[in-house]
């Protein structure tokens, strides 16, 4: 009894090395395919964003998580009539982790607080995807942080939104800031896709409310201790749910388009980590 006790307790060796694991898979996957993208970039004139998606999915792998969907990114389709440009994906904010999940399964660039451009590496990765950095302490610059998102959809882009404004601690979904919608309100026509993800299995065990706090990025959390901790924990399972499009133009306004997106969004959560 005792000794079992002792082995169901001792860490499990792929755990162990999770950690070393993740930081070589991550500098593998830069090494390929940083130059690489640099050397696109150059070749289109830095216009667009080349190997993300395939970076984002090595990313992923390297960090011990393993993705399932539920349903398809959408896609504008101009001869049905879906309007024009790219498709705004909102999604719900749990960890620094979403970001390499939801960029293995979305073709898109990410909405992201100015703060993360100036994080090193990683300010730096996140600036060769393209991301769109926006000042939140600002209220005088939204009216331009809204142009530049709206350009980037109208010139055919697919933009990634976190409306929470912040990551949630994992046991449920924010309210969602309407203002962060205001793009839609030069472009009532463009596809918004509601998005949901979760973190549901370690180790192929369900995950509990105890397990949150090692997967949910919140405060004033470092990145880096996090991020070890996390890639500690073994086999993580995230889970992303597409939901039906919709559009800005089918909504009274901005805030009744943000509680539809919020209701539709938590109620994949639940469902998702109900298993």
């Amino acid at each position: 009894m005792a000794g079992g006790v002792t082995a169901a307790r001792r860490p499990r060796r792929h755990q162990r090395l999770g950690p070393a694991k993740g930081v070589a898979g991550v500098l593998a996957a830069a090494s390929m395919l940083v130059p690489a993208e640099l050397v696109l970039k150059g070749l289109s004139g830095g216009r667009k964003s080349h190997l993300p998606r395939l970076f984002h999915r090595s990313l992923s792998r390297a960090l011990g998580i393993r993705i399932l969907t539920h349903g398809v990114p959408a896609r504008r389709n101009a001869r049905r009539g879906d309007g024009r440009g790219g498709v705004l994906f909102v999604s719900n904010h749990v960890s620094w982790a979403d970001i390499p999940v939801l960029g293995a399964r979305i073709p898109a660039a990410f909405v992201a607080k100015s703060e993360v451009g100036e994080w090193g590496l990683v300010g730096w990765l996140a600036t060769l995807a393209r991301t769109v950095y926006v000042e939140r302490s600002r209220r005088s610059s939204t009216g331009e942080q809204r142009d530049a998102i709206a350009e980037r959809l109208a010139g055919g882009e697919n933009i990634i939104l976190f409306p929470e404004g912040t990551n949630s601690d994992g046991t449920g979904v924010l309210p969602f800031k309407s203002a962060l919608f205001a793009v839609t309100d030069a472009l009532p026509d463009i596809l918004i896709q509601p998005v949901t993800i979760a973190y549901t299995r370690v180790n192929g065990m369900p995950v509990t409310r105890m397990m949150l706090p090692d997967l949910a990025w919140v405060g004033d959390t470092e990145l880096m201790p996090h991020a070890v901790g996390f890639m500690a924990l073994g086999r993580v399972r995230a889970e992303i749910r597409f939901h039906a499009p919709v559009r800005a133009a089918d909504f009274a306004d901005r805030k009744a388009l943000a509680r539809h997106c919020h209701t539709v969004i938590a109620d994949g959560y639940r469902a998702l980590m109900r298993g």
